[in-house]
């Protein structure tokens, strides 16, 4: 049977064409709750930090730790295990990752227009037209940045994406669920040979893409008949070096006949080919109210591969902290606002994980105790070598990830 994708927008009775579309097929539902958890269970990441690539906020951080390449390579493994079974259903985000290859698929976007949906929307919620539009815009702007992070499209319901777009305000729910049950008929949806075939080049690209992501990679994969491919797309000085590389763990990935290296369209653009290293800290936050000292000690810091982000203030600082997890702060004590041993108690109150280095050029030893007292990682006084703060930081990256080793989380 063909397998059936259903993208819908935010409040267009996709429930009402779910439920009936699984009570006249049989199909098994999945969502994305469903591979977010199964790819979660493959990585042993948290299901909360994969869930966040089908968010349109991506981490000022992620230039740096490819967290959503990560995640997106772990739900394209899930994915594909379950593309090995029929009679599927799947509803959401996780769809638009079946390649367009795979043939035996019906791909299908529900739709209205803003009216429609701000209507059903401020009626099951309770709320006004005015907090429905919000929302719902909210939710067709992850849709936006989803597609254009698969496909550099701008619009979520654009029709080369699907083979059916039906408009919910114009069409009855029981005409459209025919429409749909009609078409996943059609002899054209049948699965064969090659497209089962194509099922297992999308599986192999998945796993050669997370062996890749495991090792701090991040480079386009695709697979046919176990020839694999990978796409470099960010410019690298010494290409012949990270070939070999790349080459050496795709070809130990069960499955793998052959390997080939390409450049792609963007490799000679100005962004630069960075490996994720696993031995340094790739989230450093950076709060000191002293502009240039900072943005010049984010610059060096980057040149030994650790990617930071700069707050000049405590109040920023703090915000930087709820809303993007870094895994080390470097903190100034003496700043307007809240100063640095505020935002100290504040962090470790809340998110005691966090690995705090306060550097400063006007604290006391009566400050030190106190910041020690606290839970700071370490003390340290400006100027500083950046030796000695990089294996600092070096340091306390190998305490976060110990304590995650026995916590069992990654």
């Amino acid at each position: 049977m063909p397998i059936i994708t259903i993208f819908p927008g935010t409040f267009c009775n996709e429930d009402i064409v779910l439920q009936e579309i699984i009570a006249h097929t049989g199909y098994r539902k999945v969502t994305d709750n469903d591979l977010t958890d199964e790819a979660a269970r493959l990585s042993g990441i948290d299901a909360s930090k994969i869930s966040r690539a089908f968010v349109s906020r991506t981490s000022i951080f992620n230039k740096f730790t490819h967290e959503k390449e990560r995640s997106i390579a772990y739900l394209k493994l899930a994915l594909a295990e379950k593309l090995t079974g029929d009679d599927l259903l799947l509803s959401g985000f996780s769809g638009h990752l079946i390649p367009k290859a795979v043939s035996h698929v019906l791909r299908i976007c529900l739709i209205a227009d803003m009216n429609f949906r701000i209507t059903l929307a401020a009626k099951a919620k309770g709320i006004s037209d005015k907090e429905a539009a919000k929302w719902i815009h909210g939710q067709d702007e992850d849709c936006a940045t989803w597609i254009h992070t698969l496909f550099s499209l701008s619009d979520p319901w654009n029709p080369s994406l699907y083979d059916m777009i039906l408009p919910m305000n114009k069409t009855n729910t029981n005409d459209a669920i025919q429409l749909i049950l009609n078409n996943l008929k059609k002899d054209v949806l049948l699965p064969t040979e090659q497209s089962r075939q194509t099922v297992e080049d999308f599986r192999l690209s998945a796993q050669v893409e997370v062996a890749l992501a495991n090792e701090g990679h991040q480079v386009g994969v695709s697979a046919e008949n176990g020839a694999v491919t990978l796409t470099i797309n960010k410019h690298v000085l010494m290409l012949s070096r990270l070939e070999q590389e790349l080459k050496s763990i795709a070809g130990a990935v069960p499955g793998v006949k052959e390997i080939e290296t390409c450049v792609g369209k963007d490799f000679h653009q100005s962004d630069i080919y960075r490996k994720f290293d696993f031995e340094v800290p790739s989230k450093v936050l950076l709060v000191d109210d002293e502009r240039e000292f900072v943005q010049t000690l984010s610059e060096r810091l980057l040149l030994r591969d650790m990617g930071s982000a700069v707050a000049f203030d405590g109040e920023s600082a703090l915000k930087l902290v709820h809303d993007e997890e870094p895994e080390v702060m470097i903190l100034d004590l003496k700043m307007p606002g809240i100063d640095g041993i505020e935002v100290l108690r504040r962090v470790k109150e809340t998110q005691p994980g966090i690995e705090v280095i306060i550097l400063t050029g006007h604290g006391s030893e009566a400050d030190r105790q106190t910041c020690m007292g606290l839970g700071a990682f370490a003390y340290l006084h400006k100027p500083v070598d950046i030796d000695v703060l990089s294996e600092t930081l070096k340091q306390a990256n190998e305490k976060i990830h110990s304590q995650k080793k026995k916590s069992g989380v990654s």
